[in-house]
This record gives C-alpha cells, structure tokens and sequence, in this order.
C-alpha cells in the first residue's frame, strides 16, 4: 500500500470508491492523455467521469481561468456578474426551451435537487416519476429518487418516487419486444401507474442512464411518454448531465432523440461545460424558474472563474465541432468495439453512441453479470496505458467509455486495440 493510499484510507469515508487494486493518482494531463504520479502516460477514456468534455489542458480553457482569476475569483449572485450572464445567455438559446432562465449550481446533483424543487412547487405535488436504474446524485433528494441500488443507501425521501419502465433496452418484461411495441407497452404502463396515483410533479429521465450502465430506451420513448405527461399537466425533466454538450454525436443534448413533442420543461445540466471547473445547472420556462416565493441565491453557482472557464469551453465545442468529432470517431471506436466483442465470449452487448459507450460483460454462455470480469479488464487496460470506467445496476456489469471530445481516429484505434486485448484476457 502507498503511503498516499494509506493516508486517503486513515482520513476518508470507506465508501470513497477508488479503481485499481493500486489506486492511481494522476498528478497532470494533457489532450486526451494523463500522467500518473510514477511518470506512466495513459490513454484516458473516461475523462473524469465525464467531466473532462474537451482536452485535459485545453490552452483555450486554461487561459480564459488564469485571466478571470487575475481579476477576479467570485463575487456571488448578489450583484451582476457579466460571464454569467453572458454563459446563461447562450445555454438558454441551446437548450431550445421556449423563454428560458437558467440557474447555476456547483455540480449535477445540485442541479437536479433545484430542478425538483421548481417542479414539486410548481406543481404542488411532491410525488416524482423516475426511471428504473436511473441515476440523479448524491444528495438527500437526489438519492431519493435514483432507481438504482447501488448509488441510494437510503429509502428516507422527501418526496415520493414512482419507477416507470423503459430507460433498459435489452432487459426486463419488454426487452423481447421490437422498438415500436416496446415504445407502446410502456406507454402503456405509464398510463396505467398514473391511473392509481395522485398526479405526480414531473418525470425526471436521463435521455442515456449513465452509472446505470450507459442504457437507452429506442429513440421517441420520451416524446411519447411526452403526450402522456403534457394531458395531465406533469412536467418533463431532462436529466443531461452526462449526455449534454453533444457527446452523443447525433444530437447536442440527448432529450432531442425524443424530440418529436417539443424540448423538456425543464433541462439540467453539469460535468463536461466546465472542463473539469464546477459547473451546473437548470434550464426552465420562466414560469416555472420564477415559482419560487422565496428568497433564494447561490453562493458558488456562477461564480466568475468557472463561468470564464465554461465560456470558452463551449466557444471551443461549438467551434470546432466537436460534436460532429463525437458521432464520426465514436461510430469508429463503436465498431471496433463490436468487432473485439464478436470475438470475446464475455461481451453481451456493445451499445451507446457517439463517444458514450458501454459494453457489457457476462459470464461466458449466460445472461448474467460479471463484476469481477470488469474489475479484471479495468486491471488490464489501465496495464496497456488506457483509463476506462464502469457501471450498471438491476445485476448487469458494463465498461463506461467516455473519452473528450476531441479524440482522434488514432487514438480510438490505439484504446479499441488496448481494449481488445483487455477483453481476450480474462477468458
């Protein structure tokens, strides 16, 4: 054990999950690639769980950081604050939300407590739809409602969470099903569970369940759940912590996959805008933003160095495309994946799309999960010089790749490779 690791071990709480069996602290990075604190260069394909959304020293980011700091830090809500007006400006245009407001929080979890917040009142429900296996946060009430036991330690909630179908594709009592009939029978359910309810405040949903092990439903599942919802009045939270900013390739956020019935009520969003800066926050109609009666500011949220740091982050994103980069290497790295995983009885499924990857491990010959194989191909790719994460709940074990936006066609040829042999080796 390292003197590091032991010191991390004697002052931190036993659930701070670490990787690797040697726990790996990386000391600098740069592009896609990182350094660890013996001078070793990895590949890194999961970018601070998703945060790192361009390039580990993008001089675009670093500059407009070490400038703002030279003028100022942080001022907080309480008077004009001239990035974040003009980050916020920007967001609400993306977000396509008709007359949008946006709030800036210091995380996801922050943003989607806010998000609930503003529905439960707007509402006057406290009653929340969720999605099985889903993932909202760490918080009191993020953890209420998150559909997967892995990540809620608790069944104390403020509010009342009901599970609805369809985030998992290729489990559970409709994974038999074809794309439309899948799409129909949850509807289906939906409508039944609401039919034995009060009505709730809002569905919350990640267009792409991240921790749960990068799943999605067929694209449209939301738009129809959509008509359901906007008959009774129940408001749609789109969940886009991770799959904002165009990682998905096909869309800048993952709500537009379902986008047949308009944008979601409301929008919250995190991790890669900022770059590896805390950055959150919520997008909403004004109406809905502006229900709250009382007084509310945040300390942290907006705050002038994160906001220059997301400023140019995005500037870069939109500039270069980096979206269009996500859906053409992403679809690369997809196949190649699929090709090793063809090869490799322990592979279930490859899916995911643009750079949101996951492949999911099986014990050989069954449908059920191998943790140990995960942990096991971690191991061996971080040994071949790549960093990749991993997930899943409801007894499923998935690889989680995710690596910046910038990532060339070499180097998704160079990870799938690392991959590959990552994979044929523990079997």
């Amino acid at each position: 054990m390292s003197d590091l690791y032991a010191r991390h071990r004697a002052v931190l709480p036993e659930w701070l999950a670490l990787y690797y069996q040697d726990p790996l602290e990386i000391t600098h990075g740069e592009g896609r690639h990182v350094w660890d604190a013996d001078g070793r260069r990895y590949l890194d394909f999961f970018g601070g769980i998703l945060t790192t959304m361009t390039a580990h020293a993008l001089p675009e980011v670093t500059k407009a950081i070490s400038e703002q700091a030279g003028r100022v830090l942080h001022t907080s809500t309480l008077y004009l604050n001239r990035p974040m007006i003009e980050l916020a400006e920007r967001i609400a245009q993306l977000s396509e939300i008709p007359d949008a407001r946006v709030f800036f929080t210091t995380s996801g979890t922050e943003a989607n407590d806010t998000a609930l917040l503003l529905a439960t009142t707007h509402r006057r429900s406290n009653q929340i739809l969720a999605m099985r296996n889903s993932y909202h946060g760490r918080s009191f009430s993020a953890v209420g409602i998150t559909g997967n036991r892995s990540w809620s330690p608790t069944s104390l909630s403020p509010l009342q969470t009901l599970y609805v179908h369809g985030g998992v594709r290729t489990r559970g009592p409709f994974a038999h099903l074809g794309d439309a009939d899948f799409i129909a029978a949850c509807v289906e359910d939906l409508e039944d569970l609401l039919g034995h309810t009060r009505l709730p405040a809002a569905l919350i949903a990640e267009p792409v369940q991240g921790v749960g092990g990068f799943t999605a439903p067929p694209d449209g599942l939301y738009a129809a759940f959509r008509d359901v919802l906007r008959e009774r009045g129940i408001l749609w939270i789109s969940d886009e912590v991770q799959t904002g900013w165009g990682r998905t390739g096909d869309h800048f956020w993952g709500w537009q996959a379902h986008g047949r019935s308009g944008p979601p009520d409301i929008l919250t969003f995190a991790k890669g805008i900022g770059n590896g800066m805390s950055i959150g926050g919520v997008v909403a109609r004004a109406e809905i933003m502006n229900c709250l009666d009382a007084n509310s500011i945040s300390t942290f949220g907006g705050t002038q160095v994160t906001m220059a740091a997301g400023l140019a982050n995005l500037t870069y994103l939109l500039e270069h495309d980096l979206q269009g980069n996500a859906r053409r290497v992403g679809g690369l790295l997809i196949e190649r994946l699929r090709a090793a995983a063809a090869r490799t009885p322990a592979v279930r499924e490859v899916r995911g799309r643009g750079l949101m990857i996951g492949v999911e491990l099986v014990r050989p010959g069954t449908d059920e999960a191998d943790p140990a194989a995960a942990a096991a191909v971690l191991e061996a790719a971080r040994a071949d010089g790549l960093l990749i994460g991993k997930g899943g709940a409801h007894d499923t074990s998935v690889l989680r790749i995710a690596p910046p936006l910038t990532l060339t066609a070499d180097e998704a040829e160079e990870g799938a490779a690392i991959l590959a042999r990552a994979l044929a080796s523990v079997h």
